[in-house]
């Protein structure tokens, strides 16, 4: 009974606290503007199912690949054991579904410790990659300090996991020999039945007890701490990645959006609508791209979240690979930070960072009147948006259908559209297009050619 009271208590105080954590990511997201995409619904379950659920885009490479998708489908598989785990906790029963399911219920557990054996191997693969063959990619400028020990704790807690799992079926093994009207007959399990008597055969009854249930307990609590992890860990992809696919862009990879403002201005000026000169005159110019996550769309932000930090896009990445500043990994991690930021500055309430104009007495902190005097731009150098070729070489790369590229664009419109900025070489190309129409500087019209071909001259 008193298991039972600590048990509920424990699981109410852990998913309490993670429904709280989740519910200020989905803020954070939501501080994006919104954006109204055209989405083929079927092709965007396609993309759940065959990207996030079936890992396709992550084959490849397909060494990682494959270790990745040991630890990942041994976490989806494990959560038919959790929900036993569940039952036995609230109710103070062992074993809820031993007795009913009989060969099928050591068949499932057997299966999920197969599973649990190759996701061990693959975390301490993963461990030595990172931290003893130190593999480029997880070693880079914007890896150092909390990513790099994002990387490793989530690897620890996966094998304190996996000590809680073969800690309580291996002991529950022994047990069931000793105290059978208890501890319900699992079967002979694929790991536990030769594991537990070899490690544990020699304890007492008491010890045996003690260790199945300090395996049980490891076991729940790491499920709770890493639910709790997760809001603050790149590993948010694990759920992030199921939306993130379904929202993404089903435009042909090749294809950059335009702006509407743009390119009615274009149309009027060509004379393919007609414009009304005055009106146009007195309208307020808008701001066009973007430069902070106010401005980006709510599915940058989502996209950000859902960033592995994998480095597929960077490796790709041509300007990268001639060692220019430009990371898109960078980016989308820059891009979460400065969401981070700002979630938290609205949280704390402060009115240093209401917005000077719209102070005053009664006025709360909120999306709308927030200004901390910072942007994207102050996380992200222009130096490395001027690099991207838009080569798409990014948005192909990403096993999660992120497109790095889009956030790029928008802060790259922003300073040379807004700001009338940018760099030195490239503001000729601007001056000759807008003067002439044309990327060269010459000196006649650009259509000039085709009005002598339908003159005749």
């Amino acid at each position: 009974m008193i298991q039972s009271i600590l048990f509920i208590i424990v699981a109410l105080a852990a998913l309490g606290y993670a429904g709280f954590q989740f519910s200020k990511i989905r803020r954070n997201i939501l501080l994006g503007k919104d954006e109204a995409v055209e989405r083929d619904t079927g092709k965007a379950w396609q993309n759940v199912f065959l990207v996030a659920f079936g890992q396709k885009k992550m084959f490849k490479r397909w060494i990682p690949a494959v270790l990745h998708f040991f630890i990942y489908f041994a976490f989806l598989v494990t959560q038919v054991e959790l929900i036993e785990i569940f039952i036995d906790g609230i109710f103070g029963v062992h074993r809820f579904f031993a007795p009913y399911l009989g060969g099928l219920y050591t068949f499932i557990i057997s299966f999920i410790e197969i599973l649990s054996v190759l996701a061990f191997i693959a975390t301490v693969t993963f461990l030595v990659r990172r931290n003893l063959l130190k593999v480029p990619r997880f070693h880079k400028i914007e890896m150092k300090g909390w990513p790099t020990l994002d990387g490793n704790l989530i690897l620890f807690f996966e094998l304190l996991l996996l000590t809680g799992i073969f800690s309580m079926n291996g002991a529950d093994t022994v047990l069931q020999g000793i105290d059978p009207e208890h501890y319900p007959s699992t079967g002979n399990l694929a790991v536990s039945s030769w594991l537990g008597p070899a490690l544990f055969g020699g304890l007492s009854e008491g010890a045996l007890i003690a260790v199945e249930r300090f395996g049980w307990w490891l076991h729940i609590i790491m499920v709770f701490i890493f639910l709790n992890y997760l809001p603050k860990s790149k590993h948010l992809h694990i759920l992030l990645a199921f939306p993130n696919t379904f929202y993404a862009n089903q435009q042909p990879k090749a294809e950059v959006e335009n702006m509407s403002e743009i390119m009615d201005e274009v149309k009027g000026m060509m004379g393919l609508i007609e414009v009304d000169e005055s009106a146009a005159m007195e309208a307020e110019l808008p701001d066009f791209g973007a430069n902070d996550i106010f401005t980006l769309s709510w599915q940058n932000i989502l996209a950000a979240y859902t960033c592995t930090e994998c480095e597929r896009c960077t490796s790709v990445c041509p300007a990268n690979t001639t060692e220019k500043k430009l990371s898109p990994r960078k980016i989308m991690m820059d891009i979460r930070d400065r969401a981070e930021e700002v979630g938290n500055n609205l949280d704390s309430g402060n009115p240093e960072f209401i917005r000077e104009d719209a102070r005053g007495e009664g006025v709360s902190l909120t999306k709308e009147n927030y200004a901390d005097g910072k942007s994207l731009f102050d996380y992200i150098d222009k130096e490395e948006i001027h690099a991207c070729t838009t080569c798409m070489a990014c948005v192909e790369a990403c096993p999660v259908l992120i497109s790095p590229l889009d956030p790029i664009v928008k802060l790259r419109r922003y300073e040379v559209l807004t700001e009338s900025a940018g760099p030195s070489d490239w503001l000729p190309m601007f001056n000759s297009i807008e003067n002439g129409a044309s990327a060269w500087q010459i000196p006649d019209d650009r259509d000039k050619w085709a009005k002598e071909a339908v003159s005749g001259e």
